[in-house]
């Protein structure tokens, strides 16, 4: 019969990895299929801006859920494991390696305020001008790079927190 503690993280382990598919899987789905294919089919067509602008409505909720329950799925799982020497212990090769996860989570995260907070809003506002013939091509275009560029760098950073995981799982 399993322990309570066991059965808490046994519940920990399956939030934590349903969470990590929807913020990385969705990671990957948008930027490496979903995007793309959308700038190809709609290339300078009011659509694509409305497009995204609805995907990341839809994205950005499950993104910011899932960045909290893998915060606390995480601390049970960190605290729960035999090579936890206590917060800011870096006394093992499995601490040191959680410590390089955390701080691609913590890159993640910025890119993910600077995607939510900076420019979508900028994105935003450039499909409102243009929808008003006030647009700045050039302004929508750089601000269309900006969010490819975080995007990519929130994915790579995304897989190299899957592999921290896996190499302090292999510990």
């Amino acid at each position: 019969m399993p322990t309570p503690d066991t059965t808490i993280l046994a519940i920990s382990y399956f939030f934590h990895l349903i969470a990590t598919v929807v913020w990385i899987g969705g990671l990957v789905i948008l930027t490496v299929l979903v995007l793309p294919e959308a700038r190809r089919a709609l290339d300078a067509n009011p659509a694509l801006d409305a497009l995204s602008d609805r995907l990341r409505q839809r994205f950005i909720p499950l993104s910011n859920f899932s960045l909290v329950v893998l915060i606390v799925t995480g601390l049970i799982q960190m605290t729960g494991d035999p090579n936890y020497d206590g917060m800011l212990q870096f006394t093992n090769e499995w601490s040191r390696v959680i410590l390089l996860k955390h701080i691609a989570i913590f890159g993640m995260f910025g890119c993910g305020l600077a995607l939510q907070f900076v420019v979508a809003p900028a994105l935003k506002r450039a499909r409102l001008l243009a929808e008003h013939g006030k647009a700045d091509p050039d302004e929508a275009r750089r601000h269309r790079q900006r969010e490819q560029r975080l995007a990519w760098i929130n994915l790579v950073l995304g897989i190299l927190v899957l592999a921290f995981t896996a190499w302090a799982t292999a510990l």
